[in-house]
């Protein structure tokens, strides 16, 4: 059933931004405002104390090397993983480099998913509007209809199969702090890009800020 909500979360993206077209994008910065928050806040509130917990010595390295890995991954999708995608008309090539960027990140941030924390109601939250702005992002730079399905079907297989792969993969086990303390440094990069981006112009926004102040008391209490 997780790897199911994982996996349609991504096509209902798609299909939302299929049917709306350029209506679909209308609210998608309060819901990806609200996103990145309630991420954020399921990081500091439920990962974080987790990894601590371990008393490993090497939980603050891994969380720094997974915030580095992510810049390197942005310098690829140019910033996908938050919403921001580039429109290039000229190129209509299957997008290989944003293709591989966005799925190593999803890949790794399913990985520490467990019936113990509540990251799956976080990504899944995610994925939906990054979902509907992938989708616009391909249909407006032109890519064949084809291309398109078979991008979005790639990218929706990629965090059910980090998740697969930590669960199914018994050598992983003894690494799981080292694991989800690099996922917390993906995140926090993540999260926190979407909220500073959230601001336009870095104004104050009482709609985004109550919005922001939602998620963080919804995964407070979750």
């Amino acid at each position: 059933m997780i790897y199911l909500l994982l996996f349609t979360t991504v096509l209902t993206g798609f299909f939302i931004a299929t049917l709306l077209k350029k209506k679909a994008i209308k609210h998608v910065s309060l819901y990806l405002a609200f996103s990145g928050a309630f991420l954020l806040a399921i990081t500091i509130f439920e990962l974080l104390p987790e990894v601590f917990q371990e008393n490993n010595e090497n939980i603050p390295l891994f969380i720094m090397l997974g915030l580095l890995i992510q810049i390197c991954l942005e310098y690829f999708s140019k910033g996908a993983e938050h919403g921001h995608f580039h429109v290039n008309k000229e190129n209509t090539s299957f997008p290989l480099l944003l293709f591989i960027s966005l799925s190593i990140h999803a890949l790794v941030e399913g990985m520490p998913i467990t019936a113990d924390n509540n990251l799956i109601i976080a990504i899944i939250i995610h994925k939906l509007p990054i979902a509907i702005i992938l989708s616009l992002f391909l249909y407006e730079s032109g890519y064949s209809k084809i291309k398109i399905i078979g991008f979005i079907s790639l990218f929706a297989t990629m965090t059910p199969l980090g998740l697969f792969i930590m669960n199914y993969i018994p050598a992983l086990a003894s690494y799981t702090s080292e694991i989800t303390a690099l996922v917390i440094g993906v995140i926090l990069h993540v999260s926190t890009v979407i909220l500073f981006e959230s601001s336009k112009n870095h104004s104050f926004n009482l709609a985004k800020f109550i919005t922001i102040l939602a998620a963080i008391t919804l995964a407070y209490f979750l």
